[in-house]
C-alpha cells in the first residue's frame, strides 16, 4: 500500500507541474468543463425540454456523440494487435498512449448517456449487478456492461504498465498478456453491440441493415487512429518522447484501408435504398436531398462525404501520406468526416421520418451544445493528464530512486535522500539523475 500511494502521490505532483502552455491548456480546459457544468445544472433544474429533443426524435446530439465516441474507444484494438499479436515494437512502444486514449473515450461516453438521462437520480440502474438492468435481455444492458468492462480492461492494463515501470519492474506477462488478448474481442463488442442496439429496432427502417455492424467498426478504424496520430505528431514535436516514423505510417496505412470499406459499405447502403425505392427510402433520401421541403442535414453530410472521399485519397497515396503536412490535414478531414456521418447523419435519419411519417427536424440546442462542450472538454482533461503521467515514465524521465523518493521537474528527475529535510526546488543542488541514468 505505501508502494501504491508513493506512486499515487508522485503522479499528482507529476500534473501540477508543467510549462505555461500547459498550465493555459488545462485551464482553457477547466474552464470549458465548468461552462458545461453550469449547462448541466439548468437541465436539471428545468428538464430535457431545454433540448430539443421531443417525441418524434428521442435520440439527438448527446446520443449522436456517444455512438461516435464508442467508436473511438474501440480503435485502440488497431494499435494492440501488431503491437501484442504480431509483437511489432515500433507500435508496441507506444500502444499504451491508445489504451489511454480509450479510457477517455470511454468516460465521455459515459457522461454523454448521464447526461441524455431525463432522471439522473436513476443512474444507478445502469450500473452492472448493482442496478436493475435487465441483463441479458436487454441490449442496452449488454451495452453497459461491455463498456464498463472495457474500461475496467483498459484503466488496469495502463495503470499496472506505468506502475510497474516506475518501481523500474518489467510488467508480469503472465497477468497482461491475457487482459490484452481479452481487449480485443472487447473492442469489437462494444461497437457491435452498440450497432445491434440500431438494427435492432424494427420500427426504424434507416438502422435495419446487416452491414451496420461492419460499418460502425470501419468507421471507428478511421477516426480513432486519426486522433491517434495528431496526438502522436504533437507528443513527438513537444516532448522528448520518440515515435518512429513506421509507426505513424504503418497506422496511416491501416486508415486507408479502413477507410475504403467504410466508403465501399455506405455506397452498399445507399445503392440498395435508392435501387429498391420503397417507402423505407424516405430517411435515406431526407438525409442526403432532403424531403418535402424539410433539408437540415443534406449539407452537413455532403460535408461529411468529401471530407472521407477526400482523406482517403490522402491516406491512399504514399507521397501524401508520407508528407506530415497533408497527412494532419487527412486526420482532420477524416476525424470530422466521420463524426458528422457517424452522429447526426446516423441518429437523426432514423427518427425523420417517424413512425407517423411526420417530420420534425431536430436541431440542437445550445444548452446541449454547451453541455457536450463540456464533456468534450473533461474527455480532453482525462487524457491531458493521463499522458502528463505516462510519458515521463516511459520515458524513463519519472521513476522512483533507489534510495528514496523521485520526483519529476522539466526533463530531469531530482531525488530526496531519505531522511533529508530538503524538498526538492529546481534550483537546487541535489541527486540529479539524467534519463540516460
Amino acid at each position: 500500500m505505501k508502494n501504491i500511494w508513493n506512486f499515487f502521490k508522485g503522479t499528482l505532483t507529476l500534473t501540477a507541474r508543467g510549462s505555461t502552455a500547459y498550465y493555459c491548456w488545462v485551464g482553457a480546459l477547466l474552464l470549458f468543463m465548468a461552462v458545461g457544468a453550469i449547462a448541466y445544472v439548468v437541465q436539471l433544474k428545468e428538464g430535457l425540454i431545454v433540448t430539443n429533443m421531443r417525441d418524434q426524435v428521442s435520440w439527438g446530439f448527446y446520443i449522436s456523440n456517444f455512438t461516435f465516441l464508442v467508436g473511438v474507444a474501440a480503435a485502440a484494438v488497431l494499435l494492440v494487435i501488431p503491437a501484442y499479436v504480431y509483437n511489432w515494437k515500433p507500435i508496441k512502444e507506444i500502444a499504451i498512449l491508445g489504451e489511454l486514449l480509450a479510457v477517455s473515450a470511454i468516460i465521455m461516453c459515459l457522461l454523454f448517456v448521464t447526461v441524455d438521462i431525463g432522471r439522473p437520480d436513476r443512474f444507478w440502474h445502469l450500473i452492472p449487478f448493482v442496478g436493475l438492468l435487465n441483463f441479458p435481455q436487454s441490449l442496452l444492458a449488454w451495452d453497459v456492461v461491455v463498456l464498463n468492462v472495457y474500461l475496467i480492461l483498459n484503466l488496469t492494463i495502463a495503470v499496472y504498465y506505468l506502475y510497474n515501470l516506475y518501481y523500474k519492474r518489467e510488467p508480469n506477462k503472465k497477468f497482461t498478456t491475457p487482459l490484452l488478448l481479452f481487449s480485443i474481442p472487447a473492442a469489437i463488442s462494444i461497437h457491435t453491440v452498440t450497432a445491434f442496439l440500431y438494427n435492432g429496432l424494427g420500427a426504424r427502417p434507416f438502422w435495419n441493415a446487416s452491414i451496420l455492424a461492419p460499418r460502425f467498426l470501419a468507421s471507428a478504424f478511421c477516426s480513432g487512429p486519426a486522433f491517434m496520430i495528431l496526438v502522436f505528431l504533437l507528443v513527438r514535436k513537444y516532448t522528448r518522447f520518440q515515435i518512429k516514423d513506421e509507426a505513424v505510417q504503418k497506422i496511416a496505412e491501416l486508415i486507408a484501408y479502413a477507410m475504403f470499406i467504410n466508403l465501399f459499405l455506405l455506397g452498399a447502403e445507399i445503392f440498395k435504398e435508392y435501387y429498391t425505392g420503397s417507402v423505407h427510402l424516405a430517411p435515406m433520401k431526407y438525409l442526403l436531398q432532403g424531403l418535402h421541403g424539410h433539408s437540415a442535414l443534406v449539407p452537413w453530410i455532403w460535408t461529411a462525404m468529401i471530407f472521407n472521399f477526400v482523406a482517403f485519397l490522402i491516406f491512399l497515396i504514399p507521397e501524401t501520406r508520407r508528407n506530415n503536412t497533408t497527412l494532419i490535414i487527412g486526420c482532420v478531414l477524416i476525424f470530422v468526416g466521420v463524426y458528422i456521418e457517424k452522429g447526426m447523419g446516423l441518429v437523426l435519419p432514423g427518427f425523420i421520418p417517424d413512425v407517423l411519417h411526420e417530420i420534425y427536424e431536430y436541431v440542437p440546442t445550445g444548452i446541449e451544445m454547451l453541455l457536450a462542450l463540456g464533456i468534450w472538454a473533461t474527455g480532453l482533461f482525462v487524457f491531458t493528464m493521463l499522458l502528463r503521467v505516462a510519458i515521463p515514465i516511459l520515458n524513463g524521465d519519472f521513476h522512483v530512486a533507489d534510495d528514496g523518493v523521485g520526483s519529476y521537474i522539466g526533463d530531469q528527475m531530482f531525488f530526496i535522500k531519505k531522511g533529508s529535510k530538503e524538498a526538492p526546488q529546481e534550483k537546487q543542488s541535489l541527486s540529479m539523475v539524467s534519463a540516460e541514468d
